[in-house]
């Protein structure tokens, strides 16, 4: 099998040196014609994958966060390459919906292994994305993230907390399938998956694979409410705070006073004062493990908590 591996050098937090000569190994070991290429700049990874499946690639593999994995996976989309994922960025959203291991050799199992999945996307405007698209507060925090020198979980959370102090929710007005609705939000998020990322799930109930894009609406809230909506957010429950307000569509129209901000899968772009979205089904085949245990997931979530603590451990009790 004829495979293009594509590593965005700058994603997530940690160094990716030994990465390269990890996945050449891994592909000597299991037969497969392997080129890698580094990102050079924005928008460089969705051109090398483009490339490389007009050259034959029958797989594609991504290694870094959402962001890479977006511009790699919008090549791929209605062609015979499958996406393989790798997850090195800050929330690796789709890595974690479709319960793809953090580890980098778990995760090249799941693409040697060949268990594919055909997942929908989703457009926004002329945007594609794959986990979430949304306006108002967390496309805030996504613009003032990407600015960012520094990545990962702590630098997120304290943009989230000062975008908070200065952030004013907009009056939107929707068409939900059609039907018009006017919301004052703080934000509205758009879910073909169920999660940002980091298990941030903005959309519980979401299905990858439904047709459907499950809508998250979030009314102004007081500082009260933040410890409750925190902990249901981490926790699949936060469908249930009064809030929040969901609907399913396949087709959404969100309609503002003024162009601004929107992320799709974390990455912000300015938009129209008008989005107009909807779903593309069965649109990428993608490798994803064939059974995820409940046993297997509990391992894998303290698994990472202890790779986090090892990594903040003074030198000495290493």
């Amino acid at each position: 099998m004829k495979v293009q591996a594509i590593i965005n050098p700058i994603s997530g937090v940690g160094s990716k040196r030994k990465i390269p000569k990890m996945i050449e190994q891994l592909c000597k070991e299991a037969g497969y014609d392997l080129n890698i290429r580094f990102t050079e700049y924005p928008g460089h990874a969705n051109i090398v994958a483009s490339k490389a499946i007009e050259d034959g690639a029958k797989c594609v593999i991504a290694v870094g966060g959402d962001g890479t994995v977006n511009e790699i996976a919008r090549a791929l989309v209605h062609t015979d390459a499958v996406l393989g994922i790798i997850p090195k960025g800050s929330g690796n959203g789709l890595a974690r919906e479709l319960h793809i291991p953090m580890d980098v050799k778990r995760a090249f199992e799941v693409i040697r292994r060949g268990h594919e999945l055909t997942i929908d996307c989703c457009r926004a405007n002329e945007h594609i994305f794959f986990c979430t698209c949304g306006v108002g507060f967390d496309a805030a925090v996504s613009q003032k993230f990407a600015g960012e020198k520094r990545r990962g979980s702590l630098t997120y959370i304290k943009n989230t907390v000062e975008e908070y102090l200065s952030y004013q929710p907009e009056v939107y007005d929707l068409l939900v399938n059609g039907e018009a609705i006017q919301e004052k939000a703080f934000l509205v998020a758009c879910g073909n998956a169920s999660q940002y990322g980091n298990n941030a799930y903005i959309a519980p109930h979401a299905n990858i694979q439904d047709g459907q894009m499950d809508i998250t609406i979030l009314s102004p809230f007081l500082p009260k409410d933040i410890p409750q909506l925190a902990i249901q957010l981490f926790t699949k429950q936060i469908d249930k705070n009064s809030k929040i307000k969901t609907m399913k569509a396949t087709t959404l129209s969100i309609i503002r006073q003024n162009p601004g901000w929107m992320h799709l899968d974390g990455e912000p772009i300015m938009a129209d004062a008008r989005i107009d979205l909807a779903v593309i089904p069965h649109a990428l085949r993608v490798f994803t493990p064939e059974v995820v245990s409940f046993r297997k997931e509990v391992q894998a979530i303290f698994g990472e908590v202890s790779r986090f603590f090892d990594q903040r451990r003074p030198y000495i009790f290493r």
